[in-house]
């Protein structure tokens, strides 16, 4: 089945949000073996979104729309989608009395303004998709063999009528069954990770696909199997994972912070960080994750060399001889935050993020990592580039695969 998302809402197109509803969407639509062929953001207008409907019909068997479902006037796919399909709206009693029920929760003492009775009208013949999260229902309709699913935009709504509602009808009317497996893999870069496993790769059967899913500081890999036993995919993905060794990190679909939790909750061991030019990011992308108090105990974003030298025990003599961006400095930094938290391990961050800053001799992008673990410390030196975003993302990321290695490096010792 082909699918195409249309992502409804002045707003995205002004920058002002990011279009994350489309990126979640795909990536459940993906695990249905259901492809994505085009996805488009549209303003809140009647117009475009007619022609994106039509235009979607012609390529796609399921079209998902989100946004324009709200009751103030800007909001027009309702009445543009009743125009589209030449039916009216009728007012849904049970949608109504659910809008009724919210407002007098939230706004108990308001008498719920005339026009939030827009939010049950429906296409006169849809399915109704009942949300229970909010006051928008979600609009499941056939037409002429193409399914057209239409709803709101509000993220945290837009998931739970997608879970709870159309995820469960797709795989109701799934043919053939669809297998995944994952591997995320650190310390390879995705042309070398190929070369590693091309004689896997090569003697995959017809109905098992490799996908390469590459990211800063790692690759993921993705077998989908379509169809057949579920031991055929388990068997190669257990070939790729042995011939892979010490580069997996995880077999299931998560991030390697998560595989960091996880695992540290598991071996009960604390981490603490000690910052300058992430600003706190790294801690910030551990904590990020549910579970993490159990194994993070402290971050410190110290800024100016004062913090270094007084919370951090940074020697003043190696501020003055090296400066704040060295090698020194972030070994010290690491050190002194794993001794004051008494964690097992530390990461330390000091660099040049940009766009100002920058030597000849230290040049904007230049960021110094220590990972101090429970025998040794370990440092690196990285060139980055004049984008102070990109530079601190992928510091993070270096931070935290240096960690990894680190934390295996010990664990096999």
């Amino acid at each position: 089945m082909n699918a195409e998302i249309i992502t409804i809402g002045d707003e995205i197109l002004l920058g002002q949000i990011v279009d994350s509803n489309s990126a979640w969407i795909g990536q459940q639509l993906n695990l249905l073996n259901i492809r994505v062929r085009q996805i488009t953001s549209i303003a809140d207008k009647a117009q475009d979104i007619t022609q994106s409907l039509s235009l979607a019909s012609s390529r796609a068997e399921l079209i998902i729309v989100t946004g324009g479902l709200g009751p103030t006037k800007d909001d027009v796919t309702r009445q543009t989608i009743s125009t589209y399909f030449n039916k009216p709206l009728v007012r849904d009693a049970a949608v109504l009395k659910h809008v009724e029920t919210l407002f007098k929760r939230f706004a108990p003492d308001r008498m719920m303004p005339e026009i939030n009775k827009a939010q049950a009208d429906v296409l006169d013949g849809c399915e109704v998709l009942f949300n229970d999260v909010g006051t928008a229902p979600g609009m499941w309709i056939e037409h002429q063999q193409i399914k057209y699913v239409f709803l709101p935009g509000v993220p945290f709504e837009m998931k739970f009528l997608t879970t709870n509602r159309i995820l469960p009808k797709l795989r109701d009317g799934q043919r053939e069954a669809v297998a995944h497996r994952h591997i995320i893999t650190i310390g390879l870069g995705e042309s070398f990770l190929a070369r590693e496993i091309t004689d896997i790769e090569e003697s995959l059967p017809e109905s098992i696909k490799l996908a390469y899913l590459p990211k800063l500081g790692l690759v993921r890999l993705r077998l989908t199997q379509i169809g057949e036993s579920e031991s055929s995919i388990d068997y190669f993905h257990n070939l790729l994972v042995e011939r892979l060794g010490r580069h997996v990190v995880s077999t299931s679909d998560i991030s390697l912070e998560q595989a960091i939790v996880e695992s540290f909750t598991q071996k009960g061991l604390k981490l603490a960080t000690a910052e300058s030019c992430t600003g706190g990011g790294i801690a910030s992308s551990i904590t990020s994750v549910p579970g993490a108090s159990c194994i993070f105990d402290c971050g410190i974003v110290a800024y100016h060399n004062t913090i270094k030298q007084n919370l951090l025990g940074v020697d003043p003599k190696v501020l003055d001889q090296y400066g704040a961006v060295s090698e020194q400095t972030v070994i010290q930094m690491a050190e002194g935050v794993k001794k004051l938290s008494h964690a097992d391990y530390a990461i330390a961050s000091s660099g040049i993020a940009g766009p100002g800053g920058g030597t000849p001799e230290k040049p904007v992008g230049t960021v110094w990592i220590a990972v101090s673990g429970k025998n040794k410390t370990i440092s690196r030196l990285f060139n980055f580039q004049n984008s102070r975003e990109i530079n601190i993302e992928r510091s993070i990321a270096q931070a935290l695969a240096m960690l990894w290695n680190l934390y295996i490096e010990e664990l096999d010792n």
